[in-house]
């Protein structure tokens, strides 16, 4: 019995041990400027203050050629009013602890080449010890070594994390600007294909190859091709990441060509075609101005792929390209029905809320499949970030920004998703002629879904599945205005009560039948009924005319 009373102790105690990040602010001697580092550390062994003005700015002993686990390796005269910096391992972070305070130092820094985790202990060796401990990654110490001379200074401290960053606001104009714009654009662009086909026009069976109708056994291999990629990425990350950045890049090329394409072929000038030719797609003999928006596309997205990386500025660049995506996804993709966005969005919200909540239990890390696919790993060996987001800088300064994640995210998903709803409920709107009420309360509902997301994201610290509050706001919001207006049916089965619409006036039968009881009408009505029953509605089959044609030449023998 022993040894299950003691692991079942140690998985308490386990439980109990709860990291803290914090800053390590160094400089030079005799030099205010400095730079800060990220840490990891326990308060339970001391805490550190709160603001960098009351830290002590203590001397470095760096030490890292030692990993400081006996008394021989401590130099001679200790560590008086220092902080030693030591490398991690062949001992416990108390043996460390312990050694580095009996020698008189202030404080310990461990570098850790290792994922950083809470220097941990137990009750008694807390209240044994009473100067702070912090985990600093290995490449901080490289960069601290370059930079600062040998007689550095540190002083280590934690401010409070904000419970809000103000880059949320520029996330969510972001966000809702996309979607209130993707939809509008794809319902007005639905109708004035519409509109065009009406016209009998050629260019509208164009339009038509560039609109996809997603069916429910599109629905399920999307889901299913969704979660094998997410667990895909999670186990071969780096290698597969290059290759979304790849598809990425191709994708948001094509999506600003057709988001700037609209108000290129504006212009007055560059309308002359290329010259007849044998090359492959200029044989078409495109426009100017379209082969120049097409080099400015690629180019912006070659630009982008190359300086990634730059965290000062790259983030406008994905997030213009990104925004760019989602307009060219909302405008293609379209859910035909009510029926199919209910399952659309059903679905994913499972999907969402189990690799946001219920994988942290199946991974032996502990962590969120989605939260680690998109923020990156943090022992990625290529540290490549997923472009698939939208993402702004921290505004406030606090440890959370600098050391797990400098980013606010927002997936694409988040915002396409419901963004083909309001899609839908616009292109609805104009079909009804419901002065866009659905398209409207849709999208304040989206609004109003992504500030209960941030609340969460706040009260929780922790990464929220988007889809659990977006979907329940924007399906029940449709489905409230549906029921009011009495269009549940309508709004349920989408186009397909469109047709019945059309033809609902058109009854050649009933038209023909008294012109046969009374012959003194002539023809004159007949024809010009006949004539407003092809126009009204294009669709009518030729078969019902010829019977009409009879009646008349039965009139006329008569």
């Amino acid at each position: 019995m022993r040894v299950p009373e003691t692991l079942f102790w140690a998985a308490f105690l386990i439980q109990k041990v709860v990291g803290e990040f914090g800053m390590a602010h160094f400089s030079d001697k005799g030099k205010s400027k400095g730079k800060d580092y990220c840490i990891f550390f326990n308060s339970q062994w001391a805490r550190l203050p709160q603001d960098l003005n009351k830290a002590s700015r203590l001397q470095i002993h760096d030490l890292t050629s030692s990993v400081l686990c006996s008394p021989s390796d401590v130099p001679e005269g200790g560590f008086p009013n220092r902080i030693p910096m030591v490398m991690r391992g062949n001992c416990t972070f108390y043996e460390k602890v312990r050694l580095a305070q009996i020698n008189g130092a202030k404080g310990l820094l461990i570098v850790s080449k290792d994922r950083l985790t809470p220097p941990a202990g137990n009750k008694t060796q807390y209240e044994e010890i009473d100067i702070p401990v912090a985990l600093l990654s290995y490449s901080d110490m490289l960069d601290i070594s370059k930079t600062f001379g040998k007689g550095r200074l540190v002083a280590m401290y934690a401010p409070n994390e904000p419970v809000v960053d103000y880059n949320m606001v520029i996330i969510f104009l972001m966000a809702v600007g996309t979607v209130a714009v993707g939809g509008y654009w794809a319902g007005s662009r639905d109708s004035k294909k519409r509109y065009m086909k009406h016209k009998r026009d050629d260019g509208a069976e164009k339009q038509d190859e560039e609109t996809v109708d997603v069916t429910p056994i599109m629905i399920c291999v999307f889901v299913v091709m969704c979660c094998s990629m997410l667990v895909l990425l999670y186990f071969f990350y780096d290698r597969l990441a290059i290759w979304v950045i790849a598809i990425f890049c191709v994708a948001s090329s094509v999506g600003l060509h057709s988001c700037l394409w609209p108000f290129v072929r504006r212009l007055p000038f560059c309308k002359c075609r290329v010259p007849e030719n044998n090359l492959p797609y200029l044989h078409k003999r495109p426009q100017i101005r379209m082969l120049l928006l097409s080099a400015f596309c690629i180019s912006v997205s070659v630009t982008w792929m190359v300086y990634r990386n730059e965290d000062q500025w790259a983030w406008v660049l994905q997030d213009a390209l990104g925004i760019a995506f989602c307009l060219y996804m909302l405008k293609t993709v379209r859910l035909p029905t009510f029926k199919a966005c209910t399952l659309l969005l059903s679905v994913l919200f499972v999907y969402d809320v189990f690799f946001v909540f219920i994988t942290p239990f199946l991974t032996n890390s502990g962590e969120s499949i989605m939260v680690e696919v998109a923020a990156g790993p943090s022992d990625s060996a290529t540290h490549e970030k997923l472009p698939m987001v939208l993402k702004v800088p921290r505004l406030n300064s606090s440890p959370l920004a600098l050391c797990d994640r400098p980013f606010s995210l927002l997936g694409f998903g988040d915002i396409l998703v419901p963004g083909l709803l309001v899609a839908y409920c616009h292109r609805f709107d104009i079909l009804t002629q419901s002065s866009r009420i659905y398209f409207v309360a849709c999208t304040i509902a989206y609004g109003i879904g992504l500030l209960i997301t941030f609340v969460a994201l706040a009260v929780m610290q922790m990464g929220q599945p988007a889809l659990l509050y977006l979907v329940p706001c924007t399906l029940l919001t449709s489905l409230a205005v549906a029921l009011w207006r009495r269009e549940l049916r309508q709004f349920w089965t989408g186009s397909g009560f469109v047709p019945a619409i059309a033809l609902t006036p058109i009854n050649c039968t009933q038209t023909a039948a008294p012109q046969i009881e009374e012959p003194s009408t002539k023809l004159e009505p007949q024809t010009s009924e006949a004539t407003n029953q092809s126009e009204d509605s294009p669709r009518q089959p030729p078969q019902e005319t010829p019977p009409a044609e009879k009646d008349g030449e039965e009139n006329k023998s008569d």
